[in-house]
């Protein structure tokens, strides 16, 4: 028996109506790479992807057309996520922090029919569209007064795309399996490889976001979403914010500290989501003109694992409440968080960190197992570790027109292996322990280079820091570590080994420590180890025995 219930489908247009319509007067303010300020609400938000709607379906853009996005985070560019996907389109985000070839294979993977992109990427763009041969047209986002001479084919201005469109769009009704969005993974070997979301995933993705994700989400947020509108769709954000009528804070192009420090100041922003990187940044600034934070209350970290010293000085001395997240292209992407329970939030600062520093509990709808190499299930004690496989509504079925990837992507269950060693606790805290690449396998043991990384990062004269396994002709491998200091004379080998002394198990003490200037990072800020394991693939270890 089914129950006597309305088959309405979930789709992306039904999110901006509801907002318009609940929470009409909540404001969107956006800084432009033009370089104003720009605030409107959420109801004209509503009447310009209307406009923009009626202005795609002019262009000849149907049902399945992918409509790619090369812009900064603003409101034009959140327009354009909602326009897109509202007519039954494909917003297909790209990452412009992409090589230059994997953007090309992007493109033409996709079928792209036409760009829209902000002024800081004309260039970009003029470099391959030789080589775009399926892309139709251009579409700059910006007024007439600000268009630029440029050697683009059939080039569209924005705002004169959406110039004297009717106010109103009448959203048509299609299954909530329809793809609404395209993100292309940044990987460090091969091809990116295409995620396709639906309608229904991403609407259930930011219903579990606000339900089991960040509670804190409601009417009175300002968010600052410094994670990129075109990486992985903002965590989700875009969609989930409107629901709860929460104010978008739009940085534009300006990341650096100093103006994101003013931002934050002048818009009264209360939450704000990015990449450990980016806070770090912020951090610095903060300190060096002796601030505070006014009105800056919580921060999810993600992307990449938070330090824990990034995660105390956040909560010690700012005040702040820290919420570790983890997730993945493939997962729409947020798939855990670490928010702590009530119980949890009684113990002692440091106890509360030792569970931070975690990459938290699973999102309502997503499942997690960990397996042994022969792919039998480990127990979730915290002890066990092994490689980790989700499945849920919210996690992807297999690569976009990719074959090859989607070969080894699956076990026999149907579970999507995220190429993540973790262990799993008894109250449902998932710790990531390595990538399955980067684990190091010394003397027949596992040495986490996350923790070792993250370790060194608590000592105040090291930015960053990476550790890879070395060739040891006794354990097999050993591991090194590469710095990148906040000064030439902040700190050298011996000081950071003596710090490390007792921060982790004294086999984990790397053999060998290297200083660089700049490490090297993927397209979305990730350490790129397959580069530093180029770089030191015939390091010679000092011979001392371990």
């Amino acid at each position: 028996m089914q129950g006597l219930m309305m088959d309405t489908p979930l789709l992306i247009s039904a999110v901006i109506d509801y907002a318009a319509a609940v929470h009409g007067e909540t404001r969107i303010t956006s800084r432009t790479v033009e370089g104003d300020i720009h605030r409107y609400t959420y109801r004209a938000a509503h009447q310009r992807i209307q406009q923009l709607a009626h202005a795609l379906k002019n262009l000849g853009i149907n049902t399945a057309d992918r409509v790619a996005t090369l812009a900064w985070n603003s409101h034009r560019h959140f327009e354009l996520y909602y326009g897109i996907s509202g007519i039954g389109a494909v917003c297909h985000t790209i990452n412009p922090r992409l090589f230059t070839e994997q953007i090309v294979y992007i493109i033409n993977h996709a079928e792209d029919r036409y760009i829209c992109v902000d002024l800081s990427f004309v260039p970009l763009l003029e470099q391959i569209a030789g080589r775009l041969p399926r892309v139709e047209g251009y579409i700059i986002l910006t007024d007439r007064a600000h268009m630029p001479v440029t050697s683009l084919p059939n080039v569209l201005c924005y705002e004169e795309l959406l110039q004297d469109q009717p106010q109103q769009f009448d959203w048509p009704v299609f299954d909530e399996r329809t793809a609404c969005s395209l993100c292309y993974t940044s990987g460090t070997t091969g091809n990116p490889k295409g995620v396709l979301y639906s309608h229904r995933s991403s609407l259930l993705h930011s219903l579990t976001l606000l339900t089991t994700g960040d509670r804190s989400l409601g009417p009175d947020t300002v968010m600052l979403p410094v994670v990129p509108l075109f990486h992985v769709n903002a965590w989700g954000l875009p969609y989930a914010l409107p629901v709860v009528g929460g104010s978008f804070v739009f940085p534009g192009p300006k990341l650096d500290g100093a103006s994101l420090y003013e931002m934050i100041e002048q818009e009264g922003v209360t939450h704000a989501w990015g990449v450990p990187t980016v806070w770090l940044g912020l951090l610095q600034e903060v300190k060096r003109r002796q601030a505070r934070f006014s009105t800056l209350r919580s921060m999810i970290i993600g992307g990449s694992a938070a330090p824990r010293s990034l995660i105390e000085t956040l909560e010690n001395d700012y005040g702040m409440d820290v919420i570790h997240g983890w997730g993945m292209t493939e997962m729409s992407p947020v798939g855990s968080t670490s928010i702590l329970s009530p119980a949890m939030r009684r113990l002692p600062k440091k106890k509360q960190h030792d569970i931070k520093v975690k990459q938290g509990r699973a999102l309502f709808g997503v499942e997690l197992k960990i397996v042994d190499a022969k792919g039998q299930r480990l127990p979730h004690d915290g002890k066990a570790f092994g490689e980790l496989l989700v499945r849920g509504p919210t996690i992807t079925s297999g690569y976009y027109n990719d074959p090859q990837a989607n070969e080894n992507a699956f076990d026999a269950e149907g579970w999507f292996r995220t190429g993540d060693v973790s262990t799993i606790d008894e109250h449902g805290f998932l710790q990531i322990v390595d990538r399955t690449k980067d684990v190091i396998k010394s003397g027949g043991e596992w040495i986490s280079s996350i923790d070792l990384e993250n370790a060194a990062m608590g000592h105040p004269g090291v930015a960053e820091a990476a550790v890879i396994g070395v060739p040891h002709p006794k354990w097999g491998e050993r591991p090194l570590l590469v710095v990148m200091r906040t000064s030439p004379q902040a700190v050298n080998a011996e000081q950071l080994h003596e710090y490390l002394s007792d921060k982790v198990a004294k086999w984990w003490l790397p053999d060998a420590i290297e200083f660089v200037e700049e490490l090297p990072h993927t397209a979305t800020g990730k350490l790129l180890k397959t580069e530093l394991r180029k770089r030191y693939k015939d390091y010679q270890l000092p011979t001392l025995e371990n």
